[in-house]
Order: C-alpha cells, then structure tokens, then sequence
C-alpha cells in the first residue's frame, strides 16, 4: 500500500523543491548563542545567529545554566507522570507563582509547550453556545486549538478595531454567551504588536473576554519586561495571558497561561493537552525561575536589546533594504520572490550570518521574507557585521 503513498509524497516534495519553498534543517554543534557553529555544505563553521529567538541571550546564560545543574541533583531529570497523578513538584508550584506575579494575573498554569496552552484553553472554556474572535494572522497554535472548540468562529483582518467591533456586533447577533477576543501579542512574522488598548476597550463595551498569546514579547516588551498588556497599561484588564518559557525566557520548552483563577481552576480539571501531558521537566522549571530572577533584579539585557534593534533597523533602512516598520528585535527584511529569498540566505550564511527565508505557507504567497531577531546577546559589531553582509550579498544577488 505504501508504494503507492510514497510516489505521492515523494512528488509533493520535488514541487516543494522547485517552488524554491523547501525549509532545509541546520545543524548546530555548540550551544545557542549569538554565535553558533553550523554545518553548512558539510563544512562547519563559526556564523552570526541572527535567526533565534533567544532575545535575551539567556539560552546559555552562566548562572541559568548552573541554576539547571543544581536542579537537576535536586529535583532530577524528569517526572514520567502528568501533573494530576504524581506528576507536581514544589518547584512547578513556585513557577506558576512567580509567573502569575511577574505577570499580573490571578494564577498561572504550566504546559509543556505554549502550542500546548493555546489548544488547551479554547475547547475547555467554550461550548456551541458562545464565540470566539481571531485576529487573521494568530499564531498557528492559536488557530489550531479554536478548531478544537465547537464555539462559532469569527476572523477580523489584523490589528483592524473597526472589523473586530463587526465581528463583536455579529457574535452579539448570534446570541453568543460568551465572546472571547484572541490575539498575539506581537506578531511572529512581522514584529508589529496588537493594540491591547483599544480591543479591551471593545471587549469593555462588548461584554467580551481578552486573550493574548505574549510569547514574542514576555522578559522584554513593556517598562518592565512583562509583555504587551504593561506595554499598553492593561495588565489588570487582560483575562487570559499565554506564553512559553522556550523564547526570551530561557530558550528551552515549556508554555503557560496565566488567567483569572477560576479560568485556570477549570483548566487543571479540563484541559486535555495539560492532563494528558507530561509535566515540565523540573530543570526547566528551576532554571525559569533563575530567568525571573535575573529579569526582575536589573533591565541592562532589555536595553541592549533595544539598542541592539534601533542600530539594525536604522542602519537597513539607510542602506535602502525594505525592512517592516516598528521597533520590535523581529525585523522582517521583505524580499518578495520565495526563492531569491532562500538564495539570499544561503548568500549570508556564506558570509558567516545565520539566518532564514521565510516563504510560502508560513506567510502569504509574495511576502517572503528574511526574519532577522536581534539579541542582548549582540554586539554593535555583530549587528554592523550583520548588515554589511546584507548589502554584500544583496549586490551579488542582483549581479
């Protein structure tokens, strides 16, 4: 039977090849930094990483790696159990503690991974009877855990108030129970950030509930690193928050949602990604804590990293690249052609910068892109390094 199959797959491999959409896999034989070695070609070398998520540079941060040390002598290397059964630690409790404080929010609930929390929320709080709002370009996560739910599903184009109060006016309409907005905090392939302020303000005059997914913002937006709702002073007004531990804090694996308490009560008993999961490994947990730490005792890896995005997105745009409007580390560099973008990248990693083409069905058909993000762990010199390689190999792609 499989003879078969594999013809079949083997030809929508060779059309994804062609169409310059293949996404091929680096290997990277050191740990996460701002300089990595990658086997390129079958020859290793040292490069620039400019396509992490490690906005903070604490992915290989001494005292959080030695914070993961001590745990895992304390607590061990895993607990082969969900949270329910024997699967809860003394320290999975002090995390969610800490988040739900470091956040603003009533209490705080650990998954494995945020794309866990996001198909864990929806089908648990929403029946036939109630609505949920989507912006249209959430995270997939996002997406998938709304199909989960038998709510109806109403979509309002990005970051656009007037759509969302239609698509709030319609749910109304519809004698929806509940309403829920959800949107990312910031935006993964364009950097650009919801406006929380004006959507509690619908979701005030609506009658509806708010949920954001701050994974791109949580340890570095806002005054105080705490994400997108401190950045538009709507922390107390934002019901459910959700978020991972695998980007700005700490770079390993791991999601929450931090919402009202009853919201999360309703989560322990129902959530099916939480009860049938595996609890967080506690080193992953322990060293979450030691992030916390380092993130609330002092702000100079926040403001490297503003610094280190001003100097990038200013000095793109004076060299005339097309790069997105705003001041977020994701700086999506528009290319266009899907597969002038994957030769460009390969261009710079030639040149020892470490980054990505983003192309077709991870965004639209003709906005493919280099998503460059910047890191507290780059110099100015990496940074400057960084965009004269742009402009090298730019003038070898048109050549």
């Amino acid at each position: 039977m499989f003879d078969s199959v594999r013809d079949d797959l083997r030809a929508t491999l060779d059309e994804i090849r062609a169409a310059g959409l293949h996404k091929p896999e680096r290997v990277i034989g050191t740990p996460q930094s701002a300089t990595v070695n990658v086997t390129a070609g079958g020859r290793p070398g040292e490069v620039l990483n400019f396509c992490a998520n490690n906005y903070l540079g604490l992915a290989d941060h001494p005292e959080v790696v030695a914070a993961a040390h001590e745990a895992l002598d304390r607590w061990g290397y895993g607990m082969a159990s969900v949270r329910f059964i024997c699967g809860t630690q003394e320290v999975h409790k002090e995390l969610e503690a800490r988040l739900s404080a470091f956040l603003g929010q009533e209490d705080t609930i650990l998954y494995s991974s945020c794309f866990d929390a996001n198909g864990g929320v929806f089908e648990t709080l929403l029946g036939p009877e109630d609505a949920v709002i989507s912006d249209a370009l959430n995270h997939a996560s996002i997406i998938d855990g709304i199909r989960l739910s038998k709510a109806r599903r109403l979509r309002y184009a990005n970051r656009d108030m007037a759509d969302l109060e239609r698509q709030l006016k319609e749910a109304a309409e519809g004698g929806a129970r509940r309403t829920l907005i959800v949107t990312d905090g910031v935006f993964s392939m364009d950097g650009y950030v919801a406006p929380l302020d004006e959507i509690c303000d619908l979701a005030d005059r609506h009658g509806a509930m708010v949920m954001v997914d701050d994974s791109h913002a949580v340890g570095f937006v806002g005054p105080g690193g705490r994400g997108t709702p401190e950045l538009h002073g709507v922390m107390d007004r934002v019901d459910i928050v959700t978020g991972t531990l695998g980007k700005a804090l700490g770079g390993a694996s791991g999601g929450y949602v931090a919402a009202r308490a009853e919201i999360v009560a309703l989560l322990r008993q129902r959530s099916r990604p939480y009860l049938f999961s595996n609890t967080l490994a506690p080193v992953i947990a322990a060293a979450s804590l030691k992030v916390l730490d380092l993130l609330e005792s002092a702000d100079d890896l926040r403001v490297r990293l503003a610094e280190n995005t001003a100097l990038f997105r200013r000095r793109m745009t004076e060299e005339g690249f097309d790069i997105l409007p705003g001041d977020h580390a994701i700086a999506p560099v528009m290319i266009g052609d899907a597969s002038k973008a994957g030769r460009m990248a390969e261009l710079l990693l030639e040149r020892g910068v470490y980054v990505i083409g983003f192309s077709y069905p991870v965004v639209p058909q003709g906005q493919a892109r280099i998503r460059v993000q910047l890191s507290a762990a780059h110099s100015t010199e990496d940074v400057n390094r960084a965009v004269d390689a742009f402009v090298a190999a730019r003038a070898e792609l048109d050549a």
